[in-house]
């Protein structure tokens, strides 16, 4: 039986970790709040109380990394790529060989058009460099073997963009395509992986839907009894078609959400 360590325990880790368990993994579950610990031993999850930052690592990452895959998913924000950094010492010493990183589709930055996983990101904010500075300190590691996974906009049962977006005017790129994932298909795609031994990939996780921004969520809009968001034309639409071909065909990964 496998041993996962999965580095952050949130939104997508704990509904992750669930799923592992259910397919006969084991699991140490990452924590930086002492009392989350209760809920992950409720779950069955095995909880470290772990922290990275930009010069180490503090806590109980050794025992944390007392396994044979790690799934890195932590929120890509404040020295993202450094923390990273930090931890490739920990992972060289420790018994994992294979590492997940969940990263996001953000790390194309601002290239246009359509794009696959061999599509060169062209960097132009923090956020892209972070996470791109982060599958790079991975993937440049000879000690193990990393697949990266670029996930697109989040949604699920509680969260969802057109919250954040209704009522709101002047919204720029109204013929943008959205290029978003749910969180069992998040979910599906990484288990998939894990169960496959797909190492050393990189994979874009996207629902092959694609309506432009302004069709979608005066839509979601409309079906939550939500104020339509309001939308700009003063300037032409530039955006970006994510596919997720790779998945479907390497992995024959078929989409619980196909149209969200």
């Amino acid at each position: 039986m496998k041993t996962i360590s999965l580095l952050g325990c949130g939104w997508l880790g704990i509904p992750l970790a669930e799923a592992l368990l259910q397919r006969g993994f084991d699991v140490n579950g990452s924590t930086t709040s002492a009392g989350k610990i209760p809920l992950l031993e409720r779950k069955g999850i095995r909880p470290f109380l772990v922290t990275l930052d930009t010069d180490g690592v503090e806590g109980e990452i050794d025992r944390f990394l007392d396994a044979d895959v790690l799934v890195i998913d932590i929120p890509p924000r404040f020295h993202f790529s450094k923390k990273i950094e930090s931890l490739l010492p920990y992972i060289e010493q420790s018994t994992v060989k294979k590492v997940l990183l969940v990263s996001a589709t953000s790390v194309y930055g601002q290239a246009d058009g359509l794009i696959d996983e061999a599509t060169e990101p062209v960097i132009l904010s923090e956020k892209s460099a972070q996470l791109l500075g982060a599958e790079n300190h991975l993937r440049n590691q000879p000690g193990f073997d990393t697949t990266v996974v670029r996930l697109g906009g989040l949604i699920g049962p509680d969260r969802h963009p057109i919250f954040h977006l209704a009522g709101q005017s002047d919204l720029e790129n109204p013929e943008a395509p959205v290029n978003l994932i749910h969180l069992q298909d998040c979910i599906g795609i990484l288990c998939k992986i894990l169960e496959t031994d797909a190492w050393g990939e990189t994979f874009n996780a996207v629902a092959p839907y694609h309506p432009t921004r302004e069709q979608y969520y005066t839509q979601k809009a409309a079906e939550r009894h939500l104020p339509p968001p309001q939308f700009s034309h003063a300037q032409p639409s530039a955006g970006k078609t994510i596919t997720a071909t790779k998945v479907q065909r390497q992995l024959d990964y078929r989409f619980e959400f196909p149209e969200l």
